[in-house]
């Protein structure tokens, strides 16, 4: 029972990524026309299983087997109360890393229960996280410094023409990370506490994502692509590509990272370019604070549930 308690919040958690991060790799593309929101997923459910069965065990690896050996009451803690936090703040429309919030659930819930940590593997977590979102800027000034070379130099029409296709392939590059980063964090602990094989683990998983997208992430792109303009899309796409590559660079290294963070860190690299006034300070102060919060909450929430539960034990 607890077993199937363990899966079910794994599986709830790759629901929430479904209806959260569709936005992340197709609401410029539906917002524009490139593509209709029907499409959109099954490219998103397709690219997602790809990527969870070609590179997602890298990542299941890291998190579900070198941060710590995870025991039944370790998977169960942390993956109830990950599944809780990220359901909650996606229904309170507050933007958290699931990634972080998972890893620091994993790290509570080991320490209250004696496991022993792996202390380097954590480091190259958290630095992973910090160093992201500033590959992420560069990489967007590289980029739309590349397309003032190349592509503003065409006639209207060709840009249109040539950036809706761009825009589809960066898409599915972000879909693809969320199979081979986002989805296998939340499907690491399960399979290797050996309840579930990575294919098996994908297979569910990417069904999920994809009933999460279906049913819940309408409403998400509607607002996201009421306010997209032209020059939002050309450097949106700088933005988004960057975002893509970035992620796709540290799956290869089995690290988890956020989308959403390396989003954000490319809009900012954009938005540089085009003068420190146009540069939300604000909302990067606030982004910092969350990247610091989220592990610390998670983290904290865990390790003192785990001590009301040995100490109503003994």
């Amino acid at each position: 029972m607890i077993e199937i308690a363990s899966i079910i919040a794994s599986m709830l958690i790759a629901f929430s990524i479904g209806s959260n991060d569709t936005s992340n790799s197709f609401g410029i593309c539906i917002g524009v026309g490139t593509i209709t929101m029907k499409r959109a997923l099954y490219l998103l459910g397709f690219f997602v299983l790809i990527g969870a069965v070609l590179q997602g065990q890298k990542v299941m690896k890291t998190v579900g087997g070198e941060i710590l050996h995870v025991n039944l009451e370790i998977l169960v803690l942390s993956l109830i109360v990950s599944s809780i936090l990220i359901i909650s703040s996606n229904v309170n429309k507050f933007p958290i890393s699931s990634h972080q919030i998972i890893i620091g659930s994993l790290a509570g819930s080991g320490l209250v229960f004696g496991a022993s940590i792996n202390t380097m593997t954590l480091q190259k977590i958290v630095t992973a996280w910090a160093i992201s979102p500033f590959v992420a800027f560069f990489f967007s000034i590289l980029i739309f410094a590349v397309m003032e070379k190349t592509l503003s130099r065409l006639p209207v029409f060709e840009i249109e023409k040539t950036l809706r296709i761009l825009i589809l392939l960066s898409g599915i590059i972000l879909a693809y990370n969320i199979g081979a980063n986002e989805l296998s964090t939340a499907l690491g602990p399960v399979v290797y506490s050996g309840l579930m094989s990575p294919l098996q683990a994908a297979l569910a998983g990417s069904l999920l994502v994809w009933a999460g997208a279906y049913l819940l992430s309408g409403r998400v792109i509607d607002t996201i692509c009421r306010g997209i303009t032209k020059i939002q899309v050309y450097s949106g796409f700088a933005a988004q590509l960057a975002a893509g590559l970035t992620v796709l660079l540290f799956t290869q290294f089995g690290m988890p990272v956020s989308t959403t963070y390396c989003l954000i860190g490319g809009i900012y690299g954009v938005g540089f370019l085009k003068g420190l006034s146009t540069v939300n300070i604000r909302l990067l102060r606030n982004m910092v604070l969350n990247w610091i919060l989220t592990p610390s909450g998670a983290f904290a929430i865990c390790y003192g549930i785990g001590i009301l539960v040995l100490n109503s034990g003994s």
